[in-house]
């Protein structure tokens, strides 16, 4: 804190962007989503956006519901619980490492990175505002 008694609190977090990778052999991609943990606030969530024509545009074949679908279920480890899946009983932590851990499926993680924020929630959506939207 700079010494303002009244200032937020500044805590660490960590986020990675969803990639979609239609065909994974030409390793073109469009940002789809971004996975936002903040440990000190006990905060994991994912927002998504797909912008179907963008992606038509890499793929004309792809599998948009199946896409979407993936994207969803990126939503649902964040959230624990029943739609988790075998993820339901891992601590927050655990989720993201999951979620951003490398695969070669369509929905790919990107690296991760950090920084500070006082709102993890309007953190994520300015973020997917300006990397995916």
């Amino acid at each position: 804190m700079n010494g303002n008694p009244t200032a937020a609190r500044r805590d660490v977090f960590e986020y990675a962007v969803l990639r979609v990778v239609p065909r994974v052999e030409r390793g073109e991609s469009i940002n789809a989503g971004v996975v936002l943990y903040c440990r000190a606030r006990s905060f994991l969530a994912a927002r998504t956006h797909l912008d179907e024509a963008r992606l038509g545009a890499l793929d004309p074949t792809v599998d948009i519901p199946g896409v979407r679908a993936a994207l969803r279920a990126a939503e649902c480890v964040c959230r624990g619980g029943a739609e988790a899946g075998l993820a339901a009983g891992d601590d927050a932590g655990r989720r993201f490492r999951w979620l951003i851990a490398p695969r070669s499926t369509v929905v790919q993680p990107g690296p991760v990175h950090t920084g500070l924020t006082a709102d993890p929630g309007a953190e994520l959506d300015r973020l997917l505002e300006v990397l995916v939207r």
